[in-house]
Order: C-alpha cells, then structure tokens, then sequence
C-alpha cells in the first residue's frame, strides 16, 4: 500500500478548495478528475466542509480527498468521519497534531520558519504544510531549511500559481504543491466545470511538460543504418553522432544498427517527472514495462517503455 506522501508526490498538484454549497461538490470533483487530477483539500473554512468531503468520498472512492484550514481536534474528528484521508492546518497546533496522531489519521501542519521545523520534528513528523508559501520566502526559504533540516518533506501552499509552479516541484523535498489557482471561488460560485477542467488540465500539463524528444527508426543491421543516416544528412544536413547500437542524426532520428522495440521504430516523450508521468498515464489505463524502467542517481525513474505501442512505434518516456 502507498504512503500518504507517495500519493501525494504522484498527484503533485492539490487543488485548495473554499466550497459553500454542497451539491457542487460532486460536479467539482469530476472536474478536477477528469481534468487530471484525482485529489481535493476541502478547506473547513465553510460549514458545509465536512458534507463536502462526505459527498465527494461516497461518489469518488479512489480521490485523494483530505480537509484543510483544520483548527481544533474537534474539526479534525468530522474530517475523519466524513472520510478525509489526510488533514492540513495553517499552523501548527500540538494539540491538534497529537489528537490526529492519535485517531489515525495523517496530518500535515503549517510551517514556515526553524522553529516551526524543530517542533514538528519534536511531534514525529518527517512532512509538514509550508505556508504561506511565497510570503514566507518561497522555494528559496525552502531549500535554506532543508540545509540543515534534511529529513524534512514540504507540500507549500500560498500564492502558488502555474508560473512558479516548476520552481517548487522540481525541488525534491517538495512533494506537492496546494494552489487555488484551477478552482477559483468565482469559477466554483458559477458552476462552470468545463473552465475547472481545462484549468486542471493546464495545469497537469505544466507540470509534465510532454515533448518529443526524439524518433527511433528501426534499420534491418548496422548497413542500412548507416545508409539512413548518410541519407539524412545529404538531404538536411543532420550531423551524426554515433554510439554503440544506433546512429543519431542530429538530435531528432535515432537510426537503429538492428531493429529495436516498435514494428517501426519508437518515440521518446520527455517530461520534468517520469515517476509522476507514469502515475498520471496509469489512471488512464495506460501500462508500462517494468523491466525497462531505469533510476537515476537518486533513485528516480528516468526511464520507461509504454507497454503498447501506438501507429506502430513503441513509446517510452525519458526525463528531460
């Protein structure tokens, strides 16, 4: 079974929500699900917090649902009966801490300073709230605490948007970011799930960043490689760039000395996070071959085949 930090990396992105009517809940949902991100902080900054979750967790078993703007061990008991997977506060209050430590259920507390670090870690925690995040210093507050406090996890919330979204991701004691930004309050008050989905799916976007790195062609031996490479350099004028078992030409073609996976050849997608690529691709039904799957240096996926193959090449991601 996954942590609660593995879930939340995979997802990366946590949409905040202030909701006041309940029966926009489930619509809410299926936007952000369908836009590419199966996960939801409902803020108990409403009265209808807790019917919200309710609703959402009866209809989408499988979301990443959690209870934020958590005060008292008393908001924290509802978020737990409603179904909240996981509770956030602003700050951090022991004794909240410890009741939710208690009744089982994970807790991230607002942090933005050593103190707040220290009396985390005095409480057990390895992964707190940074908030609020770009008015407490932003990604580089972060990465001045995690010098010398390095076992520590952050998920900042405040002031995220999807231009300084990367800024926080790409930092590897950031598991996900909060942000408001795909479900804004006027968007959720006119009910206009369509423009929730497409912002959402903006979003997962910037956060993948999807190219095409190269195309694999595949050349019956080393011969007719060699032929396709000189071919494409007489023509476009590619330089080439040879390794062991293929011939690049330019940075595009990588011509293949014996044929590699795909009927034709494959395609290369690159993206900022395999890891969180591959998660994203799995909930649409996508499948991988674990054999191909590489880590880098920090024990990271790097490197993946699709197990189909699409319009007859093999597809894998690389990380950019």
């Amino acid at each position: 079974m996954k942590s609660m930090n593995q879930m939340l990396y995979e997802i990366g992105i946590i949409p905040v929500i202030k909701i006041t009517d309940p029966k926009k809940a489930v619509p809410l949902a299926r936007a952000l699900s369908n836009g590419g991100l199966p996960a939801a902080e409902i803020t108990f900054r409403t009265e209808c917090a807790a019917e919200a979750i309710s609703a959402i967790v009866k209809e989408f078993p499988d979301m990443l649902v959690g209870a934020g703007t958590v005060l008292t061990p008393e908001q924290a008991d509802r978020a737990k009966a409603a179904g909240a997977k996981f509770i956030v506060s602003p700050g951090l209050n022991p004794n909240t801490v410890l009741h939710c430590q208690k009744i089982g259920v994970p807790i991230l507390p607002g942090c933005s300073n050593p103190s707040d670090i220290e009396a985390a870690i005095e409480l057990g925690l390895d992964t707190v709230k940074f908030f609020p995040a770009e008015a407490a210093g932003g990604i580089e507050m972060i990465k001045a605490m995690s010098a010398p406090y390095g076992n520590i996890k952050f998920m900042p919330t405040g002031g995220i948007n999807a231009n300084n979204l990367l800024d926080y991701l790409r930092f590897d004691k950031v598991i996900a970011c909060g942000g408001s930004f795909m479900v804004k309050e006027a968007l959720i008050e006119a009910e206009d799930w369509d423009a929730i989905e497409a912002l959402t799916r903006e979003a997962v976007m910037k956060m993948l960043d999807f190219d095409v790195k190269h195309v694999g062609i595949n050349c019956a031996d080393e011969p007719a490689c060699r032929d396709t490479a000189n071919t494409l350099e007489s023509i476009f004028g590619f330089a080439q760039n040879e390794r062991s078992g293929a011939i690049f030409s330019s940075t595009l073609f990588e011509v293949m000395k014996a044929p590699g996976r795909g009927k034709n050849g494959h395609i290369a997608i690159s993206t900022n996070f395999v890891d969180r690529a591959e998660a994203f691709l799995s909930r649409m039904g996508v499948e991988f071959i674990d054999e191909t799957r590489r880590l880098d240096a920090k024990g990271k996926p790097e490197f993946v085949y699709l197990k189909d193959e699409i319009g007859g090449f093999a597809f894998h991601l690389v990380k950019k």
